[in-house]
C-alpha cells in the first residue's frame, strides 16, 4: 500500500532536515504527513429521486445503514466510513460563518437506530433540523483503505435544490457515482449533470440499478450506452441488483453475490478510485521529498564547487548572490506571483458572480414569460419541474466555470513565480469536508380560491348594482324596478364583476409566483455565490501557502550555499580534502533520499 511507504519516506526526510538543521524544510513535510494521516477517498452517490442511491450503499457495505423504504428517502446526506465501531454523529453547521473562514461544527452522537428520524425525508422534513451531514462508520474491509460513501439527497432529483449542492460537492470528490434504475433510459437532466461532473470530478460511473426487478434491463444498458457515447461522456455503466446483494450476503450464496454484478463495481471503486488516490499520494509525496533532497543538496553542491575549483568560488558567490535576491523578492508582496494571485482572485470572484447572475437572470426571464402566457394554478406542477432544472444546470455551469477558472489562476501563477525560481504547480485539491449549502425547493403560493360559491356572490353583487341602477333609470319610464331591462342589465353587471373577479385573481397569481421565483432565485444566488468564494478563496489560500513556503525555502537554501562557498574560500588547505570527501558523501546520502522518493513513484 502506498500511503504506509509515503509515511515512512516522509518521516525519513524529516529526520534528514533535522540531521541538517533545515527546520524550515520540514514545515511543507508536515503538511505532506498530515495530508498523508487522511486517507480518505470520497464517493458521491447521486441520482435522481427513489433510484436505489440508499440501498446501493447498504449493498456495498452489507449492513442497512441508509434507511431505505417505499416511502423513506433521504434528506441530509448521510457519509459511511470506516470506523471500528458502529457509530452515528450528526454535523450542524451553524449559519453566519464569516465568509471563507472555517466553519464550527457542532457535532451529536446517537443511537444507529435513530439515523431515520434524521436523515429521511419522513423523519425530517425539508431537513428541519439544519443538519449539515450524518457520518456513520463501519468495521468494514471494502471501507478500511479510506473510501467515504456519500449518500445525497435525491428528492425533486438533479434539477432541484439538492443537485446544487451535489454539483458543489464535486470539486470536492474523488469519484461520483450516478445511480439511474433499469425501469428506463437515462433522461436529459441525467446526461447534463454527467457532463457537467466530467469537468469537475477526475472519476465518474454509473450505475443501473435493480436489475432484478427489470427483465428488459440489458436493453435499457445498451440505450444508456448510446446516450453516453452520444454526449462524449467516457463513463463505465455497471448493472447490479442491491436486493440479490443483501440477500446473497446473508444467506452466504455465493451465486446470488455473483449474479448481483457487485464485482465490477467494487473492481471500479478499489482500483480506479482508490488507486487513483494513492497514485496521487505517491506523487506528491515523491515530488515534496524530492523537492526537500534538491534544497537539502543546494548547499552542499555550491561548497563542494568552491572547494573543487577555488579560482571560480568567487563568480559562484556572486551567482549564488543574484539568485537569493530574486528568491527574496518572491517573498515580498510586491512579486508578481503574488499580484497574479490576488487580483486574480478578485477578479475571478467578480467574473463568476456576474456569469451566475446572468444565467439565474435568463432563467428568471423566461419563468416570468411563462408565467404571463398561463394560468400559474394549472402548470405549477410541470414548471416547477422546469425551473428547478433550468437553476440547475445554471448554477452547474457556474461551478464548472469556477473549477476551470481555479486551475488556470493556478498555472498563471505557477508560470510568474517560474520566472523567479522553478516551481512546481501543486494539485489543486480542494478540501472535501464540507458539501454546498442547501435552498428550500421553490414554494407554490397559496392563491386565494375562487370556487362556485364566490363566483355566485361576487356575481349577485355586482349585479345587484346594474339591477338596481337600470331599474331606478327605467322607473320614470313608468316600468316596475324588476323589469326585463334591469334583469338583464343586472346579468351583464354580475358576469362582468365575475370576469373581472377571475382576471385580477389570476394576476394575483402571476404576481405572486413571481414573487416566489425571484425568492428562489435571490436564495441559490447567495448560497452559489458563497460556495463559488469560498472555492476560490480555499484555491487562493492553498497556491499562496504552497509558493510562500515554497519561496522561503528557495531564500534559506541559497543563503546557506552563498554561506558555504564563502566559507570554502578561507577553508586550510590540508583540510580541503577531508571536507570534499564529507561533502561527497553527505550528498551521496541526500541523492539516495531523492532516489528512493523517485522510487515511490515507479513501484506499483
Amino acid at each position: 500500500m502506498a500511503v504506509p511507504a509515503a509515511v515512512q519516506l516522509v518521516d525519513l526526510a524529516l529526520k534528514a532536515t533535522t540531521a541538517y538543521e533545515r527546520p524550515d524544510l520540514a514545515v511543507r513535510l508536515h503538511a505532506t504527513r498530515a495530508r498523508l494521516a487522511d486517507p480518505n477517498v470520497r464517493v458521491l452517490i447521486v441520482g435522481e429521486f427513489k433510484q436505489g442511491k440508499s440501498q446501493l450503499v447498504n449493498a456495498l457495505v452489507n449492513a442497512p445503514v441508509c434507511p431505505v423504504d417505499d416511502d423513506i428517502s433521504t434528506a441530509v446526506p448521510t457519509e459511511v466510513r470506516f470506523g471500528e465501531t458502529t457509530t452515528v454523529t450528526l454535523v450542524k453547521v451553524p449559519p453566519g460563518a464569516a465568509e471563507g473562514a472555517e466553519p464550527v461544527e457542532e457535532r451529536t452522537v446517537v443511537e444507529t437506530s435513530r439515523l431515520a428520524d434524521f436523515v429521511s425525508e419522513a423523519g425530517n422534513p425539508e431537513n428541519r433540523a439544519g443538519l449539515h451531514h450524518a457520518e456513520v462508520t463501519l468495521p468494514r474491509k471494502l471501507l478500511q483503505s479510506g473510501l467515504v460513501l456519500v449518500d445525497t439527497p435525491g428528492v425533486g432529483g438533479l434539477g432541484s435544490a439538492h443537485g446544487a449542492a451535489t454539483m458543489a460537492a464535486l470539486p470536492t470528490a474523488d469519484a461520483v457515482v450516478l445511480v439511474s434504475d433499469a425501469a428506463q433510459e437515462y433522461t436529459a437532466p441525467e446526461i447534463d449533470f454527467l457532463r457537467s461532473a466530467m469537468g469537475l470530478c477526475p472519476n465518474v460511473g454509473c450505475v443501473v440499478t435493480k436489475t432484478d426487478l427489470y427483465p428488459h434491463w440489458r436493453k435499457i444498458v445498451e440505450l444508456d450506452k448510446g446516450h453516453l457515447r452520444k454526449a462524449g461522456v467516457e463513463a463505465e455503466i455497471y448493472p447490479v441488483s442491491s436486493a440479490l446483494r443483501l440477500a446473497g450476503a446473508e444467506t452466504g450464496d455465493a451465486e446470488l453475490m455473483s449474479e448481483s454484478g457487485f464485482a465490477p463495481l467494487v473492481g471500479f471503486l478499489l482500483r480506479k478510485v482508490v488507486a487513483r488516490a494513492d497514485d496521487l499520494d505517491r506523487r506528491s509525496t515523491s515530488q515534496d521529498v524530492r523537492a526537500v533532497a534538491e534544497q537539502l543538496s543546494a548547499q552542499f553542491t555550491a561548497e563542494l564547487a568552491a572547494l573543487e575549483d577555488p579560482g571560480k568560488a568567487e563568480a559562484l558567490v556572486e551567482e549564488l548572490t543574484r539568485a537569493k535576491a530574486r528568491a527574496d523578492d518572491l517573498r515580498q508582496r510586491s512579486a508578481r506571483w503574488q499580484i497574479t494571485l490576488n487580483d486574480g482572485v478578485a477578479d475571478l470572484i467578480s467574473d463568476i458572480e456576474y456569469d451566475l447572475r446572468d444565467r439565474l437572470r435568463s432563467v428568471t426571464r423566461e419563468a416570468e414569460q411563462l408565467l404571463d402566457d398561463a394560468d400559474p394554478a394549472d402548470i405549477w406542477d410541470q414548471f416547477a419541474q422546469w425551473f428547478h432544472q433550468q437553476v440547475s444546470q445554471a448554477t452547474s455551469a457556474n461551478y464548472v466555470w469556477t473549477a476551470q477558472r481555479a486551475r488556470w489562476l493556478a498555472e498563471q501563477v505557477s508560470e510568474h513565480f517560474a520566472e523567479g525560481a522553478d516551481a512546481a504547480l501543486p494539485e489543486i485539491h480542494i478540501d472535501g469536508s464540507r458539501l454546498g449549502g442547501t435552498v428550500q425547493a421553490l414554494e407554490q403560493p397559496e392563491g386565494e380560491k375562487f370556487g362556485v360559491g364566490q363566483k355566485l356572490f361576487v356575481g349577485m353583487r355586482g349585479g345587484y348594482g346594474g339591477l338596481l341602477m337600470i331599474g331606478l333609470a327605467t322607473s320614470f319610464a313608468g316600468l316596475a324596478l324588476l323589469n326585463p331591462f334591469s334583469i338583464a342589465a343586472g346579468l351583464l353587471f354580475g358576469g362582468k364583476t365575475v370576469r373581472d373577479e377571475r382576471k385580477r385573481l389570476l394576476e394575483r397569481r402571476r404576481a405572486e409566483a413571481k414573487t416566489a421565483v425571484r425568492r428562489h432565485i435571490d436564495e441559490v444566488t447567495f448560497q452559489v455565490g458563497k460556495d463559488s468564494r469560498d472555492t476560490l478563496r480555499r484555491a487562493q489560500r492553498q497556491l499562496r501557502d504552497h509558493f510562500t513556503v515554497l519561496a522561503e525555502e528557495l531564500s534559506v537554501s541559497l543563503a546557506t550555499s552563498v554561506s558555504a562557498a564563502q566559507s570554502a574560500v578561507n577553508t586550510d588547505v590540508s583540510q580541503r580534502q577531508k571536507r570534499i570527501d564529507d561533502l561527497k558523501a553527505e550528498i551521496t546520502r541526500v541523492e539516495a533520499l531523492a532516489k528512493r522518493a523517485r522510487a515511490l513513484v515507479d513501484e506499483k
